[in-house]
């Protein structure tokens, strides 16, 4: 099973971007989450084809199981 943190935010065009990384901290910190989620709005870190990031939409924690099946 894979986690991702997805931090997912507003661009200037009103579109949902969404940066995620591997392997968050579990359990994820709410508080430091959105301390993150400013600082990167605040530092412009990342652009996108609409624009600079400029609201954050909301974060969440997704799992991926994989589940091999024998053929046979």
């Amino acid at each position: 099973m894979s986690k991702r943190l997805e931090l997912r935010f507003l661009n200037e065009e009103g579109r949902t971007v969404t940066v995620t990384l591997d392997n968050p901290v579990d359990p994820a910190d709410p508080d430091l989450v959105n301390q993150a989620m400013d600082e990167l709005i605040a530092q412009n870190t990342f652009t996108s084809s609409g624009g600079d990031l400029i609201e954050k939409s909301g974060a969440r924690i997704v799992e991926r199981n994989v589940y091999e099946i024998e053929l046979s």
